[in-house]
């Protein structure tokens, strides 16, 4: 077929930004928006980014010529695996997504008091993993208490902690995303009013840091409005679903370039996801494909 524009098909590096601890190296290059500073991070081998794209075949000088002009970009547009249970819980194949969680992570320290399991009476303890259990199920709480917020811990540790002895020290990460940033803020605020009062009534002391930090992307209302038009053609619905990504994409930093959208396809086994188990049906490919098909066959003439 042909279009009265040009569809660029772009395979990103690096989303989740694990190796480096950074997040979305290669569409952070196509976006104009990749900091050169990102080179000299080294993985846990000690290989620098630089390195490694060398390694590669690829020329790290080169990179800022990667960046499109926003002015020769009508927008991107991503069909991605839902990654959770929503549409395989109401029986859909397709939906589209509104916006794509901000998210923020911390790391959090307690130190208490280490001391003998079994001469240090209840009442006098300082125990640093009591208080962080404490905190824990306050995350969990706290998220519960806001609709459309999710929060996690993802990490906990005792370290250096031994059968016998009271812990002294205990960390933990905390996970928190949210559609809209308003909304994440206030629970946040929440959240660590909370964790500061546990600590303060179990005698600990806390340090807290922000390891991560991105604001929500809402995705294009002409774009949702396109994508859902061509789903109840191809799908035959009468009413598309519309939810929120709590995963976080590329999109979100080609949003800094071009409007962009996100179709979702139905995850299989539960909704489960960043597991082996992770899958989806060839029929929901499929319909997923021809739902895109259709989209782009409709999409208005860019100006």
């Amino acid at each position: 077929m042909r279009l009265p524009f040009d569809v660029e098909i772009a395979a990103f590096s690096d989303e989740e930004g694990v190796r480096f601890q950074s997040t979305f190296l290669g569409s952070s290059a196509l976006a104009g928006h990749f900091d050169p500073m990102l080179l000299a991070r080294r993985d846990a081998e000690g290989i620098s980014l630089a390195d490694a794209l060398q390694q590669a075949g690829h020329d790290p000088v080169g990179i800022p010529q990667l960046a499109r002009d926003p002015a020769t970009v009508a927008g991107f547009v991503e069909v991605h695996i839902e990654q959770g249970p929503v549409l395989l819980d109401e029986s859909r194949a397709l939906g589209v997504v509104t916006a794509i969680n901000g998210a923020e992570r911390h790391s959090l320290s307690i130190s208490g008091l280490a001391g003998h399991a079994g001469t240090v009476p209840m009442r006098l303890r300082h125990d640093a993993a009591a208080a962080a259990a404490e905190m824990v199920l306050a995350v969990e709480q706290v998220a519960r208490r806001h609709d459309g917020v999710v929060a996690t811990v993802g990490k906990l540790a005792v370290p250096d902690g031994a059968i016998n002895v009271i812990p002294g020290r205990c960390e933990l990460s905390i996970d928190l995303r949210a559609p809209d940033d308003v909304l994440r803020a206030t629970a946040a605020a929440e959240l660590f009013a909370s964790i500061d009062a546990i600590a303060e009534r179990r005698g600990v002391s806390l340090s807290r840091t922000v390891v991560h930090g991105v604001a929500a992307t809402p995705c294009d209302p002409a774009l949702q409005q396109a994508l859902a038009a061509s789903i109840g053609r191809v799908a035959g619905e009468s009413e598309v679903r519309h939810l929120p990504s709590g995963a976080g994409h590329d999109a979100m930093m080609m949003a800094r370039l071009t409007p962009v959208a996100m179709l979702f396809v139905r995850c299989g086994n539960g909704g489960i996801s960043h597991n082996p188990l992770e899958t989806m049906t060839a029929d929901d490919a499929q319909i997923a494909a021809a739902a895109f098909i259709d989209f782009l066959n409709t999409l208005p003439v860019p100006a």
